[in-house]
């Protein structure tokens, strides 16, 4: 599926996804990632730790659960919030439009999204 496009400045936006993969500023990356204005990492979608690190550079984490919208796990919640920041929970495509809806208004957002399965 691919995304509308936006005018994102130094950001990489979310290009498209589809199963295992994501298309984000052109390039395709599989499995689980984070994503925010100030670069990209792979993510096994369970491992709170690249969120929390992410405290003095966005305000709120869009949670991508997949195809559909899931539970974050109670040990990832409480450390995302823990350190400060919000957390919103959604479907993966949600996840994807929102954060590049967000980016686009410069606001700080990171998205850890979990590929949608094939």
């Amino acid at each position: 599926m691919d995304l509308t496009e936006l005018s994102f400045d130094d950001a990489r936006p979310f290009d498209g996804y589809g199963p295992g993969f994501f298309r984000i500023g052109g390039e395709v990356v599989r499995g689980g990632v984070v994503l925010h204005a100030g670069g990209l990492s792979a993510w096994d979608g369970a491992d709170p730790a690249p969120l929390v690190a992410l405290r003095d550079a966005v305000d709120v984490v869009l949670l991508g659960t997949g195809a559909e919208i899931a539970h974050a796990s109670g040990d990832l919640r409480a450390a995302v919030e823990g350190a400060g920041l919000g957390l919103e929970v959604m479907s993966t495509p949600a996840a994807c439009r929102t954060y590049n809806v967000l980016v686009n208004e410069g606001r700080r957002v990171a998205a850890a999204v979990r590929a949608v399965a094939g």
